[in-house]
């Protein structure tokens, strides 16, 4: 019998949120259909992110086999992992899966994106909102004339990004980073720091996370320190370099000399050693400021450890954020600065800022009473590994496949009957 045909077009390669995305899909579909389809793989690039991480993470490299460059005839299913304006109909059943937006409002080519695809799976419910209630008047370039109404109207689901719990976990061995902080206390932040900014204008908010570490524990004889796992696209030395002027470019603007350290991580981890640096005996808690998240994959990766959790109360991660286990820092939604917009975020859109008064109280109350936190760390790190992990993710996954994915047609090999061999009658010559 022969196979359905499914194509899954991702940034596999990469070093990015997508690309952990594009793998754990990809690993999940050919665990659970490889007797079933025959799965081909198109990675793409996402970015500037390097392309390197099959070749620096081995256990990847069965993903390989399935790699195509083009497709030679239209698949039964096209899956699409990326932002919703690369999606197009090239299956004959299209699937676009989407972290989707950070802010209040999608751009239209993601809503028309959306609209191509038979089954969208967003990774928060945030996503699936704002795409749902992002709509748009289609005009005539010419006229100005309403052509009608850009929006989703098709179907969709919520797939969360399962963390890897045979990775992810708490451990005690020495950690595989070779760095030396002094404190015996350390904040972890992991992200991309994109765009030079006004202070809290960033879409990760680390320009604001620096500011308030400084002011929070300035002139303290005692102080934490803040370790700053972030690149902007690479691991050079120039994009190390530009981070560090920005940090000092902060520090400027605290009136004090009498200040906390802050520690710059810079480049491309493993995720064994990612995990390493979670359980790192000094880093205590992870905090993050971040504006807005489609999911938060590394949010969820640190609650693996059972360490506490400082973030904000806004987006996609309070999916698997527990407000009873975590700290989710309240603030209001402002406008999108005109430096941090572009053709993603919209400047007419809105995301959230946390509420700068409580940023310093839990910095400072969680250095001074760690054990009220690290206690309910445990049961996030519970709640997330029997909710939220990988195998959940598959177990989801196979469940909207069996609801969602309806049946195709199968070539058959044509069956002759056999016939009977004819035998004509014999003909009698006539004498003349």
């Amino acid at each position: 019998m022969s196979k359905n045909t499914c194509v899954i077009y991702a940034p596999v390669q990469t070093y990015s949120g997508y690309g952990a995305r594009g793998r754990d899909v990809a690993k999940a579909i050919i665990e659970l259909k490889k007797d079933e389809w025959d799965i081909k793989i198109i990675p793409c690039r996402w970015g500037n992110t390097p392309m390197n991480f099959i070749d620096e993470n081995p256990e990847w490299e069965f993903l390989e086999g399935h790699f195509v460059q083009q497709l030679n005839q239209q698949p039964d299913i096209m899956i699409w992992v990326t932002v919703p304006n690369e999606f197009q109909q090239v299956g004959k059943y299209n699937i676009g899966i989407t972290a989707g937006i950070e802010s209040t409002i999608a751009p239209a080519d993601w809503v028309e994106g959306c609209q191509r695809m038979d089954l969208v799976l967003g990774s928060s419910k945030h996503t699936i909102d704002v795409l749902r209630s992002s709509k748009f008047e289609k005009r005539d370039q010419n006229t100005n004339q309403t052509l009608g109404l850009i929006e989703w109207t098709k179907d969709s689901d919520i797939l969360f990004e399962g963390a890897r719990t045979d990775v992810y976990k708490p451990d005690s061995s020495p950690c595989k980073i070779d760095f030396n902080i002094k404190e015996d206390f350390a904040y972890l932040f992991c992200g991309h720091w994109i765009g030079n900014t006004p202070i809290g204008e960033d879409r990760k908010n680390i320009t604001l996370l620096i500011k308030a570490f400084y002011e929070t524990f300035k002139n303290k004889t005692k102080k934490p320190a803040l370790i700053l796992k972030t690149t902007q696209v690479g691991s050079s030395y120039m994009d190390r370099d530009e981070l560090i002027k920005r940090i000092k470019a902060i520090r400027s603007t605290v009136n004090s000399t009498n200040l906390p350290n802050i520690y710059l991580l810079h480049g491309e981890f493993t995720d064994e050693e990612m995990n390493s640096l979670y359980n790192h005996s000094k880093v205590k808690a992870m905090v993050s400021l971040t504006k807005g998240e489609g999911f938060g994959r590394p949010l969820l990766e640190f609650s693996l450890t059972n360490k506490p959790i400082i973030t904000t109360n806004w987006s996609g991660h309070v999916d698997f954020l527990n407000p009873e286990f975590t700290t989710l820092l309240p603030g209001q939604l402002t406008n999108i600065h005109p430096s941090a917009a572009n053709n993603m975020l919209l400047q007419e859109a809105q995301w959230f800022s946390a509420d700068m008064g409580h940023i310093g109280h839990y910095l400072k109350d969680m250095f001074e009473n760690y054990k009220n936190y690290a206690e309910k760390a445990k049961r996030q790190g519970f709640q997330s590994r029997n909710k939220f992990s990988f195998e959940a993710m598959k177990e989801k996954l196979d469940s909207v496949f069996t609801a969602k994915i309806p049946e195709f047609p199968k070539q058959v090999q044509l069956q002759l009957p056999k016939l009977k061999k004819i035998e004509l009658p014999k003909l009698k010559k006539v004498e003349a």
